[in-house]
């Protein structure tokens, strides 16, 4: 494996966090700066520390996991996702949208990176037999910092459609965090 296959792979595993991201900044047009570092930051994070953990779990542990993955992912995007449609369905036309809070960004982060899991029992079986280009820790770094550069301007390009969706942008964010998570479902058991 190369440098080049670890950065795709960690463009791939982004994307889900990327669509996850946009919907954030369309729910939330006038979030500030910060928070949408901590978005991509979190995402990131997460990006980065389920390959480690899925590499040193091994097959084992990431085997009983993969089966319920897709199945998890999809439970909490529903969950997340139906929450926002409720909330944009409950909500006045005249009130501001919720901001999205830390305790959900966290949860769209592990839901967007349970995949990843697999990717470090991948890299454990690559590194046995064509060996990585790199530790693992590092090429785990660079799948965090793909997700973290790629979310920055997905969030901010939600920002900017959640302006000229004014009201509807929560109820659209709910809609594309389930059709996510039935992405995810769908990819899981087919």
């Amino acid at each position: 494996m190369e440098i080049w296959e670890v950065l795709l792979v960690g463009a791939a595993l982004a994307m889900d966090a990327v669509a996850v991201g946009m919907t954030d900044g369309m729910a939330e047009p006038r979030m500030p700066a910060g928070k949408t570092l901590f978005i991509a930051l979190m995402f990131g994070t997460m990006q980065l520390l389920m390959p480690v953990f899925g590499y040193y779990a091994g097959g084992a542990f990431v085997s009983a996991v993969a089966k319920i993955a897709p199945w998890l992912s999809f439970a909490l995007l529903l969950f997340i996702g139906g929450k926002a449609i409720l909330g944009a369905a409950e909500r006045k036309k005249s009130e501001a949208p919720r901001p999205v809070g830390a305790g959900k960004i966290l949860l769209q982060g592990i839901a967007t990176s349970i995949d990843a899991l697999a990717v470090g029992v991948t890299f454990l079986a690559t590194e046995t037999t064509v060996g990585l280009p790199m530790s693992v820790e590092w090429c785990s770094f660079l799948i965090g910092v793909v997700t973290f550069a790629l979310v920055v301007p997905a969030v901010c390009l939600g920002k900017k459609a959640g302006d000229g969706l004014s009201g509807k942008a929560e109820l659209l964010g709910g809609i594309v965090l389930i059709a996510v998570g039935v992405k995810i479902l769908l990819e899981g058991i087919l």
